[in-house]
């Protein structure tokens, strides 16, 4: 698989964090997988979301409780999978 260089600004303290755990060589490794995980996540959540466009149009407007209530459920699995995800063009409740 063709690999990009880019540059990142990172908080130091998690990149010293993750040397120390990986090694210097490693870090790449690390870094790439986390991207991964995370980019894994938003194309989930991206479905989801394409899913229950696709709901509407075919049952009519999901109701404000039910959204609620899967909304509370993407928050609770996002912060445990990861504390400060951030997750572009999530439906709002």
């Amino acid at each position: 698989m063709p690999k990009e260089k880019v540059t990142l600004t990172l908080d130091a303290d998690a990149v010293h964090a993750l040397r120390q755990l990986v090694g210097a060589r490693s870090l790449s490794a690390a870094v790439d997988d986390a991207v991964r995980a995370h980019l894994a996540k938003l194309q989930h959540l991206a479905a989801v979301d394409e899913w229950l466009v696709e709901l509407e149009r075919e049952h009519g407007p999901v109701p404000p409780e039910t959204l609620e209530w899967a909304a509370q459920i993407v928050d609770r699995w996002t912060s445990e999978t990861h504390s400060d995800a951030v997750i572009p063009n999530r439906r709002a409740s």
